[in-house]
């Protein structure tokens, strides 16, 4: 396997991780030489920070458990221009954010999204996807952008970034920066990726119940007064 960058580097890949030790190799393997690696432990029960550690990522702790608090950990934690999102469950590629992080740098976009194309069975269950269209659809009209997923796999500028000031540390918190990234006046741009059935089981949308409470989260997101048009990009 070649090595994971740990020193700061230019584009820190933030990886929220709850017992991925089974993925954490696939996706390690598949982050672009020169990229760091942040793997923000969760709480895992299953060594996947001694996993992550051993294969050279960096290893953030966030004792807090909720998926908006491992990704805020994370993004606290980097330091480099431009940070990117992805899941740790072999369900999305990282080097798939090569291009994001081109069109970031390149200032054709503030924010690039991932907009998920299950390849294989069983790669979006369809309560998650049912889940997913609904608060797209309700994005669109919150937003007036022509969005279609709120997926995981994402790239931005730091900086930028923190200054959205998101507050969400559950399930919300993908919603949350699209909303105010959007309120704020940023570009932003959504690109197809493959979706992967994903190795293990979801802690948010593997049942009815996580879909329904990942739904509520980023509803009450989708209420939010604008009141970031102030913030930009730059």
């Amino acid at each position: 396997m070649k090595p994971v960058t740990t020193t700061p580097s230019d584009v820190d890949v933030v990886l929220p991780c709850l017992n991925e030790a089974e993925a954490l190799p696939w996706v390690l393997e598949r982050i672009p030489p020169g990229w760091r690696a942040l793997v923000v432990d969760n709480g895992s029960t299953d060594g996947s920070a001694e996993v992550a550690r051993a294969l050279g990522a960096t290893v953030v702790h966030e004792p807090r458990r909720g998926f908006g608090a491992a990704c805020h950990a994370g993004l606290s934690a980097a330091t480099a221009d431009v940070v990117c999102f992805c899941d740790c469950d072999a369900s999305l590629d990282p080097s798939l954010l090569v291009p994001f992080v081109r069109e970031v740098r390149g200032g054709g976009a503030d924010l690039v999204l991932g907009r998920r194309r299950p390849r294989g069975r069983g790669a979006w269950p369809a309560h998650a996807r049912a889940g997913n269209l609904a608060l797209a659809r309700m994005l669109r009209r919150r937003t007036g952008l022509p969005l279609h997923d709120l997926g995981p796999l994402r790239a931005a500028r730091r900086e930028a970034l923190l200054a959205l000031g998101l507050t969400d540390r559950r399930s919300g918190y993908p919603l949350q920066m699209v909303v105010r990234a959007a309120d704020a006046g940023w570009r932003i741009a959504e690109h197809d990726v493959p979706y992967l059935p994903r190795t293990g089981a979801s802690k948010v949308t593997g049942t009815w119940r996580g879909t329904w409470q990942a739904v509520r989260d980023m509803s009450r997101v989708l209420t939010e007064t604008p009141a970031h048009e102030g913030r930009t990009a730059r």
